[in-house]
């Protein structure tokens, strides 16, 4: 049944700002990772919601996807709009109003915002992992999840202990040596790293990441693009020393499965992990998409995963004394990352210092229509005004493909 009251609430806040919502800051632990202390986040709040708990190594942006941590409260993940004194989740505002925030493809397909995105930020690398496909977290009723990866500037002043990913496998790695190393999970360090590439990541690039592609993130700040979905397999047994259980690795996986180690060897797309050209097909480096004397607005997430256009990123720079309207296609969740300034009728920032449960100024939700009508930036401040926004399925008619920065470069 539908919330009237909801209805108004949700209403009033996107008329209130034009078709722009504002959003409080949605933080996310992860118990088996420690934070990178790089998301401006006290340091005394790392551990907010208890050290059983983790420490508080994302920040989710735009998101209606719970966060899949076990002990959880319901609404973990989820983005909050505030409005005056009121505040609400923003996927029961998109459930109250649907297209006149999502604009009537993404509502009529999905009846949700499918998408999100994340700062993911941590003192180490991640343990080699995988994100299941559609069809696979199909059979537990959930959704597969590719993402993308690009490294903010702003946020990555040092790469911490490790800023290096490896991913995928060597060309030539056979299924029976992946095997081997699920075999050898009680052992200590089962090796799966010895079967893959590391990369040196780079501020201010990128990687796309299909599903059911090995990769163990480095110590980067990473804005993190991607389906709205939490599930994973990790697949490597020690990470910098400390236990990774099994049941990381099985998660996601159907319980009459849990110890089929074929199964799990077959979860991986082969073709991709040991894809020789592996860089060439899913390196990005940002691309203009317009620019003119104040502004410039950069392609930082693009291409399709499988032939489909899932999300995009743009990152937008408006200099110190101007301002720019921006037409997009599509609904939007956004971030501030450096500076100061106006957003339509709101007055945004770039914080330095935020506690716990504070509400910001640097997030907002901008709806299709405000969107499409055109969106004015203006830079308020002395220094660049730098905002990254993140769009959901089939929004632009043209978007570039992966290794077209090439064609950009000076």
């Amino acid at each position: 049944m539908k919330d009237s009251h909801l209805d108004a609430r949700a209403r009033a806040a996107l008329d209130a700002g034009e078709g722009i919502l504002r959003l409080a800051p949605t933080w996310v632990p992860r118990s088996f990772l420690m934070p990178g202390a790089r998301l401006k986040l006290a340091k005394q709040d790392l551990y907010a919601l208890g050290t059983h708990r983790g420490g508080i190594d994302e920040r989710w942006f735009g998101s209606t996807t719970p966060a899949a941590n076990e002990g959880a409260p319901p609404d973990e993940g989820l983005s909050y709009v505030v409005h005056e004194k009121d505040k609400f989740t923003l996927k029961d505002a998109i459930a109250a109003l649907g297209a006149e925030i999502l604009g009537k493809s993404i509502w009529d397909t999905y009846k949700k915002w499918p998408v999100y995105s994340k700062f993911f930020d941590n003192l180490g690398p991640i343990p080699h992992h995988m994100h299941q496909t559609q069809e696979q977290a199909a059979l537990l009723g959930r959704e597969g999840k590719p993402e993308s990866y690009y490294f903010p500037p702003q946020l990555n002043w040092t790469g911490n202990n490790f800023p290096y990913t490896f991913m995928g496998f060597e060309p030539g790695t056979t299924k029976d040596e992946v095997r081997a190393c699920l075999e050898r999970w009680n052992e200590g360090d089962n090796g799966i790293l010895d079967l893959s590439k590391a990369y040196r990541l780079k501020p201010g690039t990128g990687w796309l990441i299909p599903p059911a592609v090995l990769h163990a993130p480095g110590s980067l700040v990473t804005y993190e693009p991607q389906w709205g979905s939490d599930v994973f397999g990790m697949y490597q047994s020690m990470v910098e020393g400390r236990r990774v259980p099994w049941e990381l690795l099985v998660k996601d996986v159907p319980e009459d499965k849990h110890h089929d180690l074929d199964y799990l060897v077959e979860q991986l797309d082969w073709a991709k992990n040991v894809d020789e050209h592996f860089k060439a097909n899913n390196y990005l480096e940002p691309i203009v998409h317009s620019e003119s004397e104040g502004h410039v607005d950069k392609w930082i997430v693009y291409g399709t995963v499988s032939g489909k256009q899932l999300f995009s990123a743009r990152e937008l720079t408006v200099l110190p004394g101007h301002s720019t309207t921006i037409k997009d296609d599509g609904a939007y969740g956004l971030v501030v990352v450096q500076g100061s300034g106006h957003i339509g009728k709101l007055d945004v920032d770039s914080p330095n210092f935020i506690r716990f449960g504070e509400v910001t100024k640097d997030e907002v939700f901008v709806a299709e229509p405000a969107a499409r009508a055109g969106i004015a930036f203006k830079n308020t401040g002395s220094e660049p005004f730098v905002s990254l926004r993140y769009f959901g399925p089939d929004v632009h008619k043209t978007l570039p493909n992966v290794g077209d920065y090439r064609k950009h470069r000076n």
